[in-house]
């Protein structure tokens, strides 16, 4: 499933084709994803604008000007791909839909007032859309919940102390706990408790201060060095002109099992773990 750099890139990729541009036709292909649409979906988005585009977690959030905020969460196959309009008749003021018909796992088609195509596709459909009142978007129930963002000011290390205070849960299913800090996956905890060299075993209300004081950071460049990189593209995963993510070419533990580790002179080994049904890659040498 995308974490939050897939996401963030996908916004990022978003953000300058579809932030104040106008929905001119939305064309819904099927009645639900994971869950079903929210009613009149198609008819809600036509004709509105998307006055700003955010992420919260692992959600894009479109606002429009209708008062009403579009979620989007990509799910485990979930793509946005972006069609541009044709070029040439958009430089003689005239914006045509040159585009393929929709394919079959197309579920959500969104044409622009200047020609360019939004399509989501998801063939597994376990990704989900949701339309609700922006006023009060952050009480939606995907996101009531949530803990900072972890390249927010609100996450500092003395916030993740006093949430790790005592609790006897490993580190890693803490820092994945979306209501500690949200975004946060499976790959980007492996890899910034290596480079932090704490243990995934370890029990979170035994880190020491100074240990969180490290960790923080790590998190914060972990996240910019893998939205920078495009993501990591494993499966499904893709940008929105449709390149693959390249952070995976810079993994340090994470599905790396039974490969040397790459800290000079460890002479370790990476090793994989189960927690909580997700596997957990780290060196035992390194990570303490």
């Amino acid at each position: 499933m995308p974490e939050l750099p897939e996401v963030e890139t996908v916004r990022r990729g978003l953000e300058p084709v579809l932030t104040g541009r106008v929905i001119a036709r939305a064309d819904v292909r099927r009645p639900d994803l994971r869950w079903p649409f929210p009613p009149r979906m198609a008819e809600r988005l036509t004709g509105v604008r998307v006055t700003a585009l955010r992420r919260r977690s692992k959600y894009i959030l479109a606002d429009l000007d209708s008062g009403e905020t579009l979620l989007l969460h990509l799910g485990m196959s979930g793509r946005i791909l972006i069609h541009a309009a044709d070029a040439g008749r958009a430089m003689l003021g005239e914006y045509v839909h040159a585009h393929p018909a929709p394919e079959t796992h197309d579920h959500v088609v969104l044409d622009l007032d200047d020609g360019t195509r939004i399509v989501f596709n998801d063939p597994r459909r376990f990704g989900a859309m949701d339309l609700m009142p922006t006023a009060t978007a952050e009480q939606h129930k995907l996101l009531a919940g949530l803990g900072p963002e972890p390249l927010g000011n609100a996450f500092d290390a003395p916030y993740l102390a006093g949430r790790l205070a005592g609790r006897r849960t490993p580190m890693k299913a803490a820092l994945l706990d979306q209501g500690i800090v949200a975004g946060l996956g499976n790959i980007y905890v492996c890899e910034a408790l290596f480079r932090s060299g704490i243990s995934p075993r370890r029990l979170a209300g035994n880190l020491s201060r100074a240990r969180i004081d490290r960790l923080v950071p790590v998190i914060r460049d972990v996240l910019s060095d893998a939205i920078a990189a495009g993501g990591s593209s494993l499966r499904d995963y893709r940008q929105t002109d449709g390149e693959l993510g390249y952070f995976q070419h810079s993994f340090r533990v994470y599905g790396r099992e039974g490969a040397p580790c790459i800290t000079e002179g460890c002479g370790g080994t990476v090793a994989r773990i189960v927690q909580s049904g997700r596997s957990s890659f780290y060196c035992p040498h390194c990570q303490r």
